[in-house]
């Protein structure tokens, strides 16, 4: 089967090339030029279009490091298909550190976008058009957001495209969140265009969490070698470190009154309905509220900062058929990852052996 260039911005990218191909965005007020870097390695065999995208929340820079490390691997030499690499795609909160774009808006809630609307209208129609309608799969890198941090897990409606089981489970991150569509979001709009999509959370905004790292590089490649990309990597085995758990449903819980959080409950812990998550204390009295879980399962989100306010979300609870397994589950995979040689190797190839054509 003959494969046929591919168009990305200006640039006609043959098969068997690796170009970095940036393309124009609105500039800014000072008219410093902004571009979507897009890194395009087009295979000379046959095979799926993956796009990965990181930092559509420009303080969410996890993904960043992980796209960095992937794309120094040598096992990509061996690529079928094609793998559509985008770095930071909200490159004006990329560089002020924030999650939103300049007017504010959030560019995940602002797809498929418009050629004529809003700046988050416009990036998004732009990342549509050049990278994601090109792909037949996604995988789309998030952390929490400022001050609150996700364990590892994918997000997606497993219900939806038939591809999208399969490829949640080869991931391999130890909770797999079966999640609906949220309108005008990246998964969403591609949703719509039958493009299967998952979504990688891990970490905290503006934070390098290494197993967050480690687990999302390893889950790319995994999801790669189970599309038919990768026949290997490099020559070193990627073990399966543990079954995912598939949590139906979540709930956050949310201070009941404003004050300094004490927490006393660490992120993948398993809680009962009853436990006590944290204290929340008057900042100029000896009063104290316990936060007590409304559900039993495990914590997979958090946040960090102690001072919080009534009614918001500061533990996110992922219930599960059997919390044990979820559980040990989670336990054995940091274990994994906390002290892992196989990674270890990756990180050192990823670092010192940059991509050579």
């Amino acid at each position: 089967m003959t494969v046929e260039p591919i168009r990305i911005g200006d640039r006609l990218i043959q098969p068997g090339e690796r170009v970095d191909v940036n393309v124009p965005l609105p500039s800014l007020y000072t008219q410093s030029p902004v571009f979507l870097p897009v890194q395009v390695l087009h295979g000379r065999r046959p095979g799926p279009t993956l796009f990965v995208t990181a930092a559509i929340h420009g303080d969410e820079i996890n993904g960043v490091e992980i796209i960095r490390r992937l794309m120094g691997l040598k096992a990509l030499r061996q690529l079928r298909g094609t793998l559509l690499a985008v770095p930071v795609v909200n490159t004006y909160g990329f560089v002020r550190q924030s999650r939103y774009l300049p007017d504010r808006r959030d560019l995940n809630r602002s797809f498929p976008g418009s050629e004529t609307g809003s700046l988050a209208a416009r990036l998004a129609s732009t990342l549509m058009r050049e990278v994601v309608a090109r792909a037949t799969h996604g995988i789309d890198l998030h952390t929490g957001a400022a001050h609150r941090e996700n364990l590892p897990q994918i997000r997606t409606a497993l219900d939806g495209h038939r591809d999208l089981p399969g490829l949640a489970h080869a991931f391999g991150a130890p909770v797999i969140l079966n999640s609906e569509l949220r309108d005008g979001s990246l998964r969403a709009a591609a949703a719509e265009r039958q493009i299967p999509l998952l979504v990688y959370e891990a970490g905290e905004a503006l934070r390098f969490e290494e197993i967050a790292i480690r687990a999302g590089l390893r889950g790319i490649l995994a999801v790669m070698r189970h599309l038919g990309m990768l026949r290997g990597t490099g020559g070193l085995r990627l073990r399966p470190v543990t079954a995912p758990v598939v949590a139906r449903a979540s709930l956050w819980v949310r201070a009941q009154q404003s004050g300094v959080l004490r927490s006393l409950t660490r992120l993948g812990a398993q809680v009962r309905r009853g436990d006590r998550l944290g204290v929340i204390a008057d900042v100029f009295r000896h009063e104290e509220e316990p936060v007590l879980a409304p559900s039993g399962g495990i914590v997979i989100g958090r946040t960090n900062l102690p001072l919080v306010t009534e009614g918001e979300a500061i533990y996110h609870i992922a219930r599960f058929g059997r919390p044990d397994e979820a559980a040990e589950t989670v336990e054995r995979f940091h274990s994994a990852f906390a002290s892992d040689e196989q990674a270890d190797a990756l990180d050192a190839e990823a670092h010192l052996r940059p991509f050579e054509p």
